[in-house]
Formats: structure tokens, C-alpha cells, sequence
């Protein structure tokens, strides 16, 4: 059980609480914070987060290849998480990133949304 993130904030429960989310959710909800939270920013956790601002550097054609690599970088100690595939696409200056995975034989997919 994990704290539901949207935004980038906790979502509130409607009775003064934070709103929890569990299983594949869970999962998911731990993904996305690891895919935009950027690699080396916590002091303490070096290896957590990603190297996908770094996308941005890169020519578009090379964005897909990266992101699957950067995805699988981020999500590396996750038990039983399988990075299956990445695509990468432009929306008005946004990155939207979506990662397919696998887990507990349960294809399932999140995307990211990285700002510029």
C-alpha cells in the first residue's frame, strides 16, 4: 500500500486524508514517481529516479531506444517488474513517455509526462 501521487502531489481522500492505492496500482503509482523523479536529486538515494530528461539532448529518432534503457535504469530493483518496451512522443513541449511492462504475467503500461 502506497500514497496515490497525481501531478506530482498527494491526492486527498475527501476526509482529510491522503488516498492510498494498492496492488498493480500501487505498482504503477510507485513507476511513474521513478520515471520523473530526476536520477541523483535525492542525496541519499542516488540510484533513485531517471535519466530521462537527458531525451531532450538527443535526436527524436534515438527517443525510443533511450527511453526503454532509462526506463529499465529506473526500475531495476522493482521485484518483478520486466520493462517490455518505451515510446516516446511530442506534445506541445512536453515529452509524454509511456513504458510497457510486465508484472506477475499482467501486461501493463504507465506514461510520463516529462515538462521541458
Amino acid at each position: 500500500m502506497s500514497l496515490l501521487l497525481k501531478d506530482r502531489d498527494y491526492v486527498a481522500d475527501g476526509n482529510g486524508g491522503v488516498a492510498v492505492v494498492r496492488d498493480g496500482e500501487s505498482l504503477l503509482n510507485e513507476t511513474l514517481f521513478r520515471l520523473t523523479a530526476r536520477r541523483g536529486s535525492f542525496p541519499f538515494l542516488p540510484e533513485l529516479g531517471s535519466r530521462m530528461e537527458g531525451l531532450r539532448r538527443e535526436k527524436p529518432s534515438a527517443w525510443g531506444a533511450l527511453a526503454r534503457q532509462f526506463a529499465v535504469e529506473a526500475l531495476d530493483d522493482l521485484a518483478d517488474v520486466t520493462v517490455t518496451d518505451a515510446a516516446v512522443r511530442l506534445e506541445r513541449d512536453a515529452l509524454m513517455v509511456t513504458v510497457g511492462l510486465l508484472w506477475q504475467g499482467e501486461q501493463l503500461s504507465v506514461t510520463a509526462q516529462l515538462e521541458g
